[in-house]
């Protein structure tokens, strides 16, 4: 895979917002309602990632067909839903994009879903430091003793957190 590069960037029409706030409440629920703004514009790429602007900041990811909050979306409208939280000692490893392992997770939110987009927060701010896919449902991933949890997706320092437009 290359670099990611911004191909172009468009404002979307309001039929595709309202439609874009549903698949959003369809993964978060209520927390959604945060991602609402005057002005929505749509970044296309180089590769299967659309981020789109809420109010000129990148707030929505959409990735591999999935819809959900971008990193910096999770850090600037924080929402409760879909949470893994690692505890302190795994936080230097997951913010360079290591994979989620089950030693270093502290709690789960039970709406957490095997093969859904989850946020990853450390346990002492409750800080989103990446996001994943869930690789468990909450109840199995708390069962698990050991191994890998949840496959890092976007992570501070990536190539969708440094994409410039």
């Amino acid at each position: 895979m290359g670099k990611l590069i911004s191909k172009r960037r468009h404002s979307i029409r309001k039929s595709q917002v309202s439609g874009i706030l549903e698949r959003l409440m369809e993964e978060i629920g209520e927390g959604a309602e945060h991602f609402r703004g005057k002005m929505i514009e749509v970044i296309e790429t180089n590769q299967d990632v659309q981020l789109y602007l809420v109010d000129k900041e990148p707030l929505i990811l959409e990735k591999d067909g999935v819809l959900f909050p971008s990193l910096r979306g999770a850090v600037n409208c924080p929402f409760p839903q879909k949470r893994i939280v690692v505890d302190m000692g795994a936080v230097p490893y997951v913010v360079n994009g290591a994979d989620i392992m089950r030693p270093g997770v502290v709690d789960v939110t039970p709406d957490v879903v095997a093969g859904k987009p989850v946020q990853i927060v450390d346990e002492r701010h409750g800080k989103p430091l990446a996001l994943g896919i869930a690789l468990f449902d909450a109840a199995d991933l708390l069962a698990q003793e050991k191994g890998k949890v949840a496959r890092t997706w976007h992570h501070v320092g990536d190539d969708i957190w440094n994409l410039e437009f």
